[in-house]
């Protein structure tokens, strides 16, 4: 099997705490590049765990369309700004983090309090513009979950009619891209692979951790299938139908025909079934008259006798 390499070649952290990590992987065998490339990136953009702010409540605010006095963005401004907060929980369960602000105030994500198992990725985020003489008091919520999750407005709490829901983002990796390059350092100058994987994540994540992760993801996933060992199940034979297990004395036979069939342990129909015309001409002292009188008794009862 041909044995490849990784190299970061790039590493960038933009702004706002976003990072870039750029890998080469090769030398690759035809075809492979775009099997590995194509694979890593759907579980890169859709199924890392991520954390995300999935609900806000506003003190005074019982629905997303009202205003704040003396707050320069409405209800709706102010869920858009928590819906773009990168945020990173270690904690599967739900984290609240709170604020209270008096203006003149530019409030950002990093007035938020959490617990020590919730870090702001990015504090600079804004959130809310307050003017001078007015406040506002905020509670958000975090949780830790996989792709998007929309709101649902059936499942929402209506005994918390101020908790308003977000439209969670809780994907870490915002992009994936890649290419493939053909290079010729086979023996022989055969042609091979390299992938180029460019990965950008929101800082809550370093691109190696991601690329590692999703790995481990389909390294899991294709587990099962290299221990694979298929056990036949037995083909059940088919039940025998229910005249099959009628009693031989109730097909009436003559005490000749009867008594020969007992001694060659034929005690039911389902027993006479597995014999043969020919089969019952061999049982001792059973002629043609005998074996005639039990097709006879088999056929009113809808049986025959097994077939040569």
């Amino acid at each position: 099997m041909l044995q490849y390499q990784v190299d970061r070649i790039e590493h960038n952290t933009a702004d706002n705490r976003s990072q870039t990590g750029v890998f080469l992987i090769g030398p690759l065998d035809r075809g492979h590049a775009i099997t590995l490339g194509n694979s890593l990136r759907r579980v890169l953009m859709g199924s890392l765990e991520g954390s995300a702010i999935t609900a806000v409540r506003i003190a005074g605010v019982s629905h997303e369309y009202a205003t704040i006095p003396g707050v320069r963005e409405d209800v709706l401004d102010i869920l858009l700004n928590c819906k773009q907060v990168s945020i990173s929980s270690r904690n599967q369960e739900l984290e609240i983090g709170r604020l209270v602000v008096s203006g003149p105030a530019n409030v950002t994500a990093a007035d938020f309090q959490f617990s020590s198992q919730v870090q702001v990725v990015y504090g600079s985020s804004p959130i809310v513009t307050i003017a001078e003489g007015h406040s506002i008091e905020m509670e958000v919520h975090v949780e830790r979950g996989v792709g998007y999750r929309p709101v649902n407005r059936h499942n929402e709490d209506t005994s918390a009619i101020d908790l308003l829901q977000i439209d969670a983002v809780f994907m870490p990796v915002r992009r994936v891209n890649y290419t493939i390059d053909e290079t010729a350092v086979g023996e022989g100058g055969s042609a091979r692979e390299r992938l180029r994987l460019e990965i950008e994540t929101n800082g809550s994540i370093t691109p190696e951790d991601a690329m590692a992760e999703a790995a481990n993801q389909l390294i899991s996933m294709f587990q099962p299938l290299a221990n694979l060992t298929m056990v036949e199940e037995p083909i059940p034979e088919p039940e025998p139908p229910t005249e099959a297990q009628i009693p031989l004395e109730e097909l009436n036979l003559s005490v000749r025909a009867y008594n020969c069939l007992k001694r060659a342990q034929v005690n039911s129909v389902s027993d006479l079934m597995g014999f043969s015309y020919e089969d019952l001409l061999e049982i001792k002292n059973f002629g043609s008259k005998s074996a005639d009188e039990v097709i006879e008794a088999l056929e009113r009862i809808g049986l025959s006798l097994l077939q040569t």
